[in-house]
């Protein structure tokens, strides 16, 4: 089969497209024919080891996987024989930020990590959205929305932001959002109430007061937010922050009433039937802004890293 390797940490022309052999499933796996995955920031950082915190996890001085992918979208072929809940045929997805070995033509997957994709999406909407609608969930579920609140989103064009946009807009909620120009028609389809367009303007000089801030790019700082949020406010960044800094202001400010919150994700047994059930009700689609060959996926992860992209960027197989 073919599968995106890389060998060391590094920038996408590490990344090579081999002839490997096909995985055998274990008992309590099932072998995925990959239809479609993703490139989206969780993989451009185990592609760089970026931050270096995740060479922790991933491999000190090397990766210990070696092929590429978080999330994927695609067809059971082989099931274990201890597999009780699906089927040959079956249409699945997953998403593991650690890595799913996913940027191939097939991976093995236990079960209980794995779901059943909604008759209502095809499959490269299905990989579309996992991985930024998973930290999505994250985000307003630390937190408690309740009507008439105030809630603004910088970066609402991205994997994240995309999600989150319509995941709050749920809740009756006043949104504000940030992006750039080509996309605010986009961002108003989505359901924003007020946009800056951050190539004219700064949505630090705003002058209204949030309960919320969502950082989902996290590309300011609690510092430039705060004088944002209301007297009892919270500010959330996807990002650690310049020095690691969201990880010790989550602490020294745990008792204050402006406060930041560090967005520890959730297991995907909680977020992705989260994600199913409003997919399946048409409250949330994903964005997809460009398709790739796994051939160039190389092209696919220089375009992510880019930081330009507007929701997510398809693999096709």
């Amino acid at each position: 089969m073919k599968a995106s390797i890389r060998r060391t940490y590094g920038l996408p022309n590490k990344i090579r497209i081999e002839n490997i052999e096909k995985p055998i499933p274990k008992d309590n796996e099932v072998l995925i024919r990959v239809n479609a995955t993703t490139v989206n920031r969780t993989d451009c950082a185990i592609l760089t080891a970026k931050p270096f915190i995740m060479r922790f996890i991933l491999g000190l001085f090397k990766p210990r996987r070696v092929i590429l992918g978080t999330d994927f979208a695609g067809k059971v072929v082989v099931i274990g024989k201890n597999i009780k809940y699906f089927c040959i045929n079956d249409r699945v997805f997953g998403f593991n930020d650690m890595g799913s070995e996913s940027q191939s033509e097939y991976l093995t997957y236990t079960e209980d990590n794995l779901f059943s994709i909604p008759d209502n999406i095809d499959n490269k909407q299905a990989a579309a959205s996992l991985e930024g609608a998973h930290y999505a969930y994250t985000f307003i579920h630390k937190v408690n929305i309740k009507s008439g609140q105030r809630i603004l989103i910088n970066g609402a064009t991205g994997g994240i932001g995309s999600a989150l946009i319509q995941f709050v807009k749920q809740y009756d909620v006043t949104i504000t959002a940030t992006c750039n120009t080509k996309n605010i028609k986009l961002i108003e389809s989505l359901g924003a109430d007020k946009i800056y367009d951050y190539t004219k303007e700064d949505f630090t000089e705003d002058k209204e007061k949030y309960d919320y801030i969502f950082d989902t790019v996290g590309k300011s700082t609690f510092g430039k937010c705060k004088p944002l949020l209301k007297e009892v406010g919270i500010y959330i960044s996807s990002e650690l922050g310049p020095y690691s800094q969201n990880l010790f202001y989550s602490i020294g400010t745990l008792f204050l009433n402006k406060k930041v919150i560090f967005p520890a994700p959730y297991s995907t047994q909680k977020t992705i039937p989260y994600i199913i059930e409003l997919i399946k009700q048409e409250k949330f689609k994903p964005v997809i802004d460009r398709k790739y060959s796994l051939e160039d996926i190389s092209l696919a992860y220089e375009y992510v890293l880019r930081g330009e992209k507007t929701g997510n960027v398809i693999v096709e197989m």
